[in-house]
């Protein structure tokens, strides 16, 4: 008779804790491209990433993300992020996969370096990438192997048919801004590699925190 309220403590506990910081990273970035759109083209190409300006202004590996030149680019990523969003809240990702998303934040767009003729760049799609990646990983990680695999699989995929190392930019029917599929690339090899970090140190930690304990 105690089975549901426990389960419902426990799930109220895992938004606290969890749930919520996860959310916090999507509306970070959702009120940031919310407050840069629309604003006057010098002030976006103060903000967007340029490889020329990488380290003196490095603040521009973040801010790049709210940049986006329509209203259709802004619309298709802010759908892409709320997707993200709800992936990690149905996957419970810890904390630590939220800390891993805002690291691989701004690895995505240095990770464009790898193509200079990118001179300007702009939008969420990177990072949501990223973040998908980040939960895709955790959720083979923890044993659901043949859905995070599809899911990966189908990630790779979509990369692959994007020739991310072709021409820096790619028209699309449908789009009225011009794609750079090499940030889809550099955000899921951001994604991975802080994902694999971050379950790395924890399992490092829970390693530790087993040994004391035997000892005691």
């Amino acid at each position: 008779m105690n089975e549901g309220p426990r389960g419902a403590g426990a799930q109220i506990v895992w938004w606290r804790r969890s749930g919520r910081a996860w959310l916090a990273v999507a509306l970070l970035l959702a009120l940031g491209s919310a407050l840069a759109h629309g604003r006057p083209q010098a002030l976006l190409e103060a903000i967007d990433w340029q490889p020329g300006l990488a380290f003196a202004e490095p603040w521009r590996a973040y801010s790049a993300a709210f940049v986006h030149y329509s209203d259709l680019h802004l619309l298709g990523n802010a759908a892409g992020l709320a997707l993200t969003a709800a992936y990690g809240l149905a996957a419970r990702v810890p904390p630590r996969l939220a800390l891993a998303w805002l690291v691989a934040w701004p690895l995505t767009q240095l990770g464009l370096l790898a193509q200079p003729a990118l001179v300007h760049y702009g939008g969420l799609s990177g990072v949501v990438h990223a973040g998908v990646a980040i939960v895709t990983l955790y959720v083979i990680l923890v044993g659901h192997r043949w859905i995070g695999g599809t899911v990966l699989v189908m990630l790779l995929v979509k990369l692959a048919t994007e020739a991310p190392f072709g021409a820096p930019l790619r028209h699309e029917a449908g789009w009225d801004i011009a794609l750079a599929p090499l940030a889809h690339l550099t955000g899921v090899a951001a994604g991975l590699l802080c994902c694999a970090l971050a379950e790395a140190a924890a399992r490092t930690r829970r390693g530790r925190a087993a040994s004391r304990h035997t000892a005691d």
